[in-house]
């Protein structure tokens, strides 16, 4: 297992970062999902500098996932109710499988348990099968379907999973 650091975005040079990887992740992994207009959009309306900005001012919390000192993803995350929601959690292609993920998941498990969140909750795309295996091999079920409006003639459609914590 590759040893990760986690890191909290803080400088605008942190958010530029995000963005870029973002980017990257999202290309290499969305495209054959919902395609290349859809992917486009949802970087500028949700990881772009001044949407990642505002969300942060909401209250959201962006860490940088790093390999030694190589940046290979970030998630994302804010509490609501009694549960962590994970909004965002997306690691580079070349260190899938190698634990890195997971690692990142430790880390929010520790964040949910230490402001006594009873559950991390998240939304994946409904075809996005491979995600779902991982996360079902890591504890979360499938509570709910959603498929949410998110403008520009887009929806999200998307399982909710949840893990107890």
């Amino acid at each position: 297992m590759v040893k990760t650091i986690i890191n909290q975005v803080e400088s605008n040079n942190d958010i530029s970062l995000v963005e870029m990887l973002a980017s990257k992740i999202w290309r290499e992994h969305y495209l054959p999902i919902i395609g290349l207009e859809q992917v486009t959009y949802m970087l500028g309306k949700f990881q772009s500098t001044p949407a990642i900005k505002r969300q942060i001012q909401d209250g959201a919390h962006y860490h940088l996932v790093y390999e030694q000192d190589h940046p290979v993803g970030y998630f994302c995350y804010h509490f609501e109710d009694t549960a962590l929601f994970l909004s965002k959690i997306y690691v580079a292609k070349e260190v899938r499988g190698q634990g890195v993920g997971r690692q990142a998941l430790n880390f929010i498990s520790e964040q949910a348990e230490a402001q006594s969140a009873k559950a991390i909750r998240l939304t994946v795309n409904k075809f996005n099968l491979e995600t779902i295996a991982a996360y079902k091999q890591l504890g979360f079920e499938t509570i709910d379907s959603v498929v949410k409006d998110i403008g520009g003639g887009f929806v999200m459609d998307d399982y909710v999973m949840e893990k107890a914590v």
